[in-house]
């Protein structure tokens, strides 16, 4: 390991230790209540008898803004899939300690990630999945969700965009984020969610929980209430979310002049995102960027 890799290895222990501390402390590792919230809706949609396994998909570090840290001190099964590899070492430090977690360091596409779960033996029917990683969220989520049915998925979404507004990053096994670019709006996961017979429990800024419509059918609420109540009306909204001040105009457009805002906002990207008003606008099981390894499903 040269000298800069090392200052690197040692400094990123160094902040985690510290960020373990501080959220410790807190008492909560997630970025808001996502922790409590989902703890909630263990206890009230997941058997007790069933084996208790969450894989983290874009785990991080392990510990900051965090999900399934909670679950993994609780001693769950736990599979932390970081691509990251400065982020994957600093994730198989925090797991060291639990003999039920295990890291893997890949880079996860449609393609493999059911392939992937399997070898892992992962069971169909796992409690817990998170899924985190700032681009092809939405590919990622309708593969698993084609083999698996996770019991609770908590999903980040790309909050700047009101519902109705269908907006989805077009399957790219490169992306590499950029200013507001990345994932999918939430009425395009309301969409999603109707195919596979899910349901959205509840928004939380920018984190969506949802559940398989036959353990939590009357639950549900639509896009547009999960978004009013978790996003555009939430107390610290603006104090939290600040970048987003250059896209807030959109919570006061009109949908149709939503979608031209946009497709001037994002005209750096123009052919690199679905976008439109209707379920039809966001094509099912996309190609996308002539990505001939993306096989039609």
């Amino acid at each position: 390991m040269n000298l800069s890799k090392t200052a690197q290895h040692f400094g990123g222990l160094l902040d985690l230790t510290l960020q373990k501390a501080r959220y410790s402390l807190r008492k909560r590792f997630s970025h808001s209540d996502e922790q409590q919230i989902l703890k909630q809706y263990i206890d009230e949609l997941v058997p007790k008898d069933r084996p208790r396994t969450v894989v983290d998909i874009g785990a991080g570090n392990g510990v900051r803004w965090s999900n399934s840290y909670a679950l993994v001190q609780e001693g769950w099964n736990a599979l932390g899939i970081e691509a990251d590899s400065h982020k994957y070492d600093l994730l198989t430090q925090v797991y060291r300690r639990f003999p039920n977690a295990r890291a893997c360091n890949r880079s996860v596409q449609p393609d493999s990630i059911n392939s992937l779960l399997e070898s892992l033996q992962i069971d169909k029917d796992f409690s817990v999945l998170c899924l985190d990683i700032d681009g092809n969220d939405y590919w990622l989520l309708d593969a698993i969700l084609s083999s698996y049915r996770p019991r609770l998925i908590v999903t980040e979404i790309n909050e700047k965009i009101p519902p109705p507004i269908r907006f989805v990053v077009k399957y790219d096994p490169a992306f590499k984020l950029r200013h507001h670019f990345y994932g999918y709006s939430i009425a395009a996961l309301g969409d999603l969610c109707a195919r596979h017979d899910y349901g959205i429990l509840r928004l939380e800024y920018n984190n969506a929980f949802i559940a398989p419509r036959e353990l939590a059918g009357d639950r549900f609420i639509d896009a547009g209430t999960a978004y009013e109540k978790g996003y555009r009306n939430g107390a610290d909204r603006k104090k939290r979310f600040w970048p987003n001040f250059d896209v807030d105009v959109l919570l006061s457009m009109s949908p149709e002049d939503g979608v031209k805002f946009l497709r001037q906002f994002y005209a750096k990207d123009e052919g690199n995102y679905f976008l439109g008003l209707n379920a039809e606008d966001i094509p099912v099981n996309g190609r996308v960027l002539e990505d001939a390894s993306f096989a039609e499903r």
